[in-house]
Parts: structure tokens; C-alpha cells; sequence
């Protein structure tokens, strides 16, 4: 089982390149980061907290690419993964780039996690109708896809749309990095069988696990889409590991647990015991 540690980097912690060095060294697969371009001033509710409030350190995040270009410069294996990044709030052109770049610097270490995001007077400062976020992120991904994978690209959907152009780099990993979902329920289950290639919910039982992976892939074959291969990341708090909760979660058909690093960077020693666990089942 592989394990992956995440990384809440701010303007006040921000040594991404020594928790990066001390993460492979211990053994984590894969560093995750996360994304906010900004939060508003004003704002109604943000229903992913019991207070309906941003937790404050969300708006002092650097952008993610930038901290993971830092991470894979220093680095030779650990993978480099957003969790997630805001894919409705972005450029497909652009983000497509930057993306492809972070993969061809890191030899093909990239992830990239996407979301919709819960908080609509974020979504509509950068430029998204809230109730339209779902349909942007469909068609950014399938934009990039297709900037990622042909020499001359177009793209005409009903809110993305561009003539043929010309984007380079293409990226390391081909036919281009894994594009995994973090939503929940039956329409995130959906997305991930139309256009995505992996899934990342947060706290998600191994017993639900296997049955969300057995309708992915229903669904995917029902809409005559092939997934040779379905990464299915789990993020998860560090209580509670076992071995056997550990290989539940493998015969679930999930490859990849992705635990918190609390704050202080010096606890990642602490808790790369899971890494351990990881490697023996």
C-alpha cells in the first residue's frame, strides 16, 4: 500500500523543499498540496466547517505548482500531487502548461487532484458561475487532455472554447498524468467514469471503497470508456491504523492512503511509522 503525506504549506511554514527531502527519505510515495487562489473578505457560508467559517491558514497557501516544482527539484521519487487544486477557477490553456511542465521536470512524477470547490463567492471572483463549476471542470479537463496529447489542439465546448493551437510541453507520462477526482456521492462516482482517471474523496471505509470502485467502473464500461488502470487515493486522518485496516483497503482495490502532516514540519518523523505498515502488507 502505498502512503502519501499532505502538506498544508503557508506564507508562515513554508520549507516545502525540506519536508519534500525528509518525505522521501522516509519512504512517502507521493507529497500533496493544496489550493486556494484567495478567500473573500465576504462570504455567506462555507458549508465544509461546522462554523461556516474558512479556516484562516487556507488563504495564506502559495500556489501549488509553484511549491511542487520547489519539492521536485530536490527530489528523485516521491511523487508531486495537488489536493486539489481548483481546476474550475483556472485557465485550461495555461493550467495545461504548467502541468505538463511540473511532469517533464519531475521525469513523470505528477498528479493532479481536482475539485469544484465549496465556496461559490470564491468560484465566481475567479470567473465561474457557481452553478456551472461541475460543467467547467468537465471541459477543462477534456481542453487539457487534448492540449496534452496532440500536436495541434482545439477545443469547443459551451464554456471552453479555443481554435487548434500549439502547446508544449507534452507531458513526461503519456499519454499524460492521472487526473483524479476529490468529490463524493453518485455524481462524483459519474465524473470520474466519463473523464477522469482516479478518484480522491476524503474519509472514505474500505467497504465503501469497493463499492464505489465496482460502480466507477460499471459506469465507465456502460459508457464505453476502458480504465486500464483506476487510481483510487484515499485521504484519511492518522487514527486507527492497523494492518487490517490497511489491507482492507487494499482488496478494496484502493492503492494509495494519503495522511495530514500536522503543522510543524518535525512531525513527519512521528508519523512515518504508516509508511512502514504500508510496506508490509
Amino acid at each position: 500500500m502505498n502512503i502519501g503525506v499532505s502538506l498544508s504549506v503557508t506564507d508562515r511554514v513554508a520549507d516545502v523543499v525540506w519536508v519534500a527531502r525528509q518525505a522521501e527519505a522516509l519512504g512517502f510515495e507521493s507529497l500533496w498540496v493544496a489550493e486556494h487562489p484567495m478567500i473573500p473578505v465576504s462570504y455567506a457560508h462555507f458549508p465544509n466547517a461546522a462554523d461556516g467559517r474558512v479556516p484562516e491558514r487556507w488563504a495564506r497557501w502559495p500556489d501549488p505548482f509553484v511549491s511542487l516544482a520547489a519539492a521536485a527539484a530536490v527530489t528523485g521519487r516521491i511523487k508531486l500531487a495537488t489536493g486539489i487544486c481548483l481546476l474550475a477557477e483556472r485557465d485550461p490553456i495555461v493550467t495545461a502548461k504548467v502541468v505538463a511542465s511540473l511532469d517533464v521536470l519531475s521525469r513523470g512524477r505528477a498528479i493532479l487532484g481536482v475539485g469544484g470547490g465549496a465556496l461559490k463567492e470564491e468560484t465566481e471572483i475567479m470567473g465561474t458561475r457557481f452553478g456551472m463549476r461541475w460543467k467547467r471542470l468537465r471541459e477543462n479537463v477534456e481542453a487539457m487532455k487534448e492540449l496534452w496529447t496532440r500536436e495541434e489542439a482545439g477545443y469547443q465546448g459551451e464554456l471552453v472554447r479555443f481554435p487548434p493551437v500549439r502547446s508544449y510541453p507534452k507531458p513526461y507520462q503519456r499519454p499524460h498524468p492521472p487526473v483524479l477526482l476529490g468529490a463524493h456521492g453518485p455524481k462524483a462516482l459519474a465524473r470520474v467514469a466519463k473523464y477522469c482517471d482516479g478518484w480522491v474523496p476524503f474519509g472514505v471505509s474500505p467497504d465503501d471503497a469497493r463499492q464505489a470502485i465496482a460502480t466507477i467502473r460499471r459506469m465507465a464500461s456502460e459508457a464505453g470508456r476502458r480504465l486500464d488502470r483506476l487510481d483510487v487515493t484515499i485521504m484519511t486522518g492518522l487514527d486507527g491504523f492497523t494492518l487490517e485496516l490497511l489491507q482492507g483497503y487494499r482488496d478494496a482495490g484502493v492503492n494509495r492512503l494519503v495522511v495530514p502532516l500536522p503543522e510543524i514540519p518535525k512531525e513527519l518523523a512521528r508519523i512515518a511509522a504508516i509508511v512502514e505498515q504500508g510496506q508490509n502488507i
